[in-house]
């Protein structure tokens, strides 16, 4: 049997989660928290499982809070509302990322996966996990940022790049710039190679907002949508750059 918990705080979803993990006769659920605190004190007390799915938000805080203070070996598969928290879901062991409401099929999708992890059914370390989830990496697909009081979905297909100004990083749309709750280098991460390239130590620009490209002196790229900052590749990034536009 595979150990497995739960963490939600809102107990119909929680109920909803083991309903359906109920289809896997292979799950055993041990246990289902509600908060970080009772995830700090079950992990601090108990053996820990192969298998947690885990809400992110909860009521006194994010779960990443429970793996920061008691690091597990075990998997995570992480469900929310948003996915402005990729990012740190997958520094944190995690191997999939479900958005609510969960399809079946794609619960059993991020099931099936996290047994092709595990193909002999033992345990493994936590540098393993992070080798596995680098090779089945999962892109950023869109950044939830904040307006005043309000909070705005921008998907990353409308951003023509991500830049750094006075220690915050922006974003740049069509309409404006937003600023956002990542570093460069997270992103770097993050986001789809094929179409995002660190430029600089101040740029991440899109392929498909590239409207020019000077060589001489320097290479200078001109987006559709950008800060006033000129764009210049880096010398020691522009291989990389030409092989990036033909890739």
């Amino acid at each position: 049997m595979i150990k497995t918990v739960i963490i939600e705080d809102e107990k119909p979803a929680a109920r909803k989660i083991e309903r359906m993990l109920s289809l896997f006769p292979e799950l055993q659920v041990v246990a289902s928290l509600e908060s970080v605190e009772d995830g700090v004190k079950w992990f601090s007390e108990n053996e820990h499982p192969q298998l947690i799915f885990s809400d992110i938000v909860l009521g006194d805080g994010l779960s990443f809070d429970i793996f920061e203070k008691v690091p597990t070996k075990g998997f995570i598969i992480y469900t929310t509302a948003f996915d402005q928290y990729t990012l740190k879901a997958f520094k944190l062991n995690s191997i999939d990322y479900l958005l609510k409401p969960i399809l079946e099929e794609d619960l059993a999708g991020a099931i099936e996966k996290f047994k092709s992890f595990l193909p002999s059914g033992n345990s493994v370390t936590s540098q393993e996990i992070k080798q596995l989830i680098k090779k089945d990496k999962t892109t950023l697909s869109r950044v939830l940022v904040k307006i005043g009081y309000n909070l705005k979905i921008v998907q990353t297909s409308e951003i023509s790049c991500f830049f750094s100004e006075n220690k915050i990083v922006y974003l740049q749309t069509e309409d404006r710039t937003y600023p956002s709750d990542f570093t460069l280098d997270e992103l770097e991460d993050v986001l789809d190679e094929k179409k995002f390239f660190r430029a600089n130590r101040q740029f991440i620009i899109s392929s498909d907002y590239i409207k020019n490209i000077h060589t001489s002196p320097n290479y200078k790229v001109e987006l559709d949508f950008q800060p006033k900052e000129e764009i210049t590749v880096s010398r020691d990034r522009v291989k990389d750059f030409k092989d990036w536009l033909v890739g």
